[in-house]
C-alpha cells in the first residue's frame, strides 16, 4: 500500500448527541495517520458529505461517528453506494448494535447473557415497575451512546421522570434490572478479544461525565479478574462480535456481578478513540499503541472491503 497516495477521509461530527466526543475522536484519528504518512481529510458528516467525499476524491472512509446517523449504518449504506472502503461494521451490524432492543434480542437468542429487563414504547405503564422487575433499574434510551438519557431508577418516586428523561432521545426505553458488580470493558479487533478494561467511576455510574469531564474516574488495565470470569468475558465478546456481524474493531461492554456472573450490556461497533477511550487504553496494553491500532483499522477496512467493491 503506497501511504503517499491514499487519500483517506476521517468523517466526523454528525446531528447526534455525541458530536462533540464524535470531533474529538476525528481530531485524533486525524493526527495519528497524518503522523504514520497518509494523505488525510477532514470530513464533517452533514448534508454535504457525498459531494465532499467525490470532490475530494477519497479512497477510504475513517469513520470517527458516534450515534445516529452516523453509527447506525446510515453512512455506511452511502459509502456502500460511492464503493468506498471504510472502517468498522457494516450496515447490518451497525444498525443492530445501534439499537439495544434488537441486540439484546438477537445475542439472547444465541445464548448470550444479558440483563433481565422489558422495552416501553413511549409509555408510562400504571404499574409502578414492569412485572418482573425489581429496584433499582436501569432506565436507558434503545438508541443512545455515551450512557447519555441513561437513570439508576431505586424507587417510584423517580421512575417516570426517569422514562420521560429517556423518551427525550428515542420513542423505546429500555428497562433493566440493575446488577450490582464490577463494570469491564472488553475491547475486540479483528476477531481477538484485547485485554479487559475495568471502570472505577464515582458514585458507581460510569455515566457522560465520568466518561469524558471527570478526572477521578480510574481505570484499571489489564482488569484484575480471576481466570474463570476473564476467559468467560473474553469468549462472550467475541461470541457477541460474530453473532452481530462486527468487523474491524468494535467494544463489548459488561457488568461482573458480585457472583462473578458477566451479563453483555451494549456493543459498540465505533469505540471511542479520545486519549480517555477504553479501545485505546487496552489496545496499548496488548503491544498497539494508538497510531498503530489507527493503521491497523484503516488497513482492515482496506482489505477486507476492497474485496467487496472489486
Amino acid at each position: 500500500m503506497n501511504k503517499k497516495r491514499l487519500r483517506v477521509g476521517v468523517i466526523m461530527g454528525g446531528q447526534s448527541a455525541e458530536r462533540d466526543i464524535s470531533f474529538q475522536t476525528g481530531k485524533a484519528v486525524c493526527a495519528a495517520l497524518t503522523r504514520r504518512g497518509y494523505l488525510v481529510k477532514p470530513i464533517e458528516a452533514d448534508t454535504s458529505l457525498p459531494w465532499s467525499l467525490r470532490s475530494k476524491k477519497i479512497d477510504v472512509a475513517f469513520l470517527a461517528l458516534h450515534g445516529r446517523g452516523g453509527e447506525d449504518g446510515t453512512v455506511q449504506g452511502l459509502l456502500e453506494v460511492l464503493g468506498i472502503p471504510y472502517t468498522g461494521s457494516g450496515v447490518r451490524a451497525s444498525a443492530i448494535a445501534m439499537d439495544k432492543a434488537s441486540t439484546k434480542a438477537l445475542l439472547q437468542a444465541h445464548g448470550i447473557p444479558v440483563p433481565r429487563g422489558v422495552v416501553l414504547q413511549n409509555e408510562f405503564p400504571k404499574r409502578p415497575l414492569p412485572a418482573g422487575l425489581t429496584w433499582p433499574v436501569v432506565v436507558k434510551p434503545s438508541s443512545e451512546g455515551s450512557t447519555i438519557g441513561v437513570s439508576i431508577v431505586r424507587s417510584s418516586k423517580t421512575w417516570r421522570s426517569a422514562l420521560r428523561r429517556s423518551y427525550q432521545y428515542d420513542s423505546k426505553a429500555i428497562v433493566e434490572n440493575y446488577i450490582e458488580g464490577r463494570e469491564i470493558a472488553m475491547g475486540v479487533i479483528d476477531g481477538k478479544a484485547l485485554p479487559a478494561v475495568e471502570i472505577e467511576a464515582p458514585g458507581g455510574f460510569y455515566d457522560y461525565q465520568a466518561k469524558y469531564t471527570k478526572s477521578d474516574t480510574r481505570y484499571v488495565c489489564p482488569a484484575k479478574l480471576l481466570k474463570g470470569p476473564l476467559n468467560r468475558m473474553q469468549v462472550l465478546a467475541v461470541q457477541a462480535y460474530e453473532v452481530l456481524g462486527c468487523e474491524g474493531a468494535a467494544r463489548v461492554d459488561f457488568r461482573l456481578s458480585r457472583q462473578g456472573r458477566p451479563v453483555i450490556l451494549e456493543v459498540n461497533t465505533i469505540p471511542g478513540m479520545t486519549e480517555r477511550s477504553l479501545l485505546p487504553m487496552a489496545a496499548a496494553q496488548a503491544g498497539l499503541p494508538y497510531d498503530e491500532l489507527v493503521e491497523r483499522m484503516l488497513n482492515s477496512a482496506v482489505k477486507h472491503r476492497s474485496k467487496l467493491f472489486a
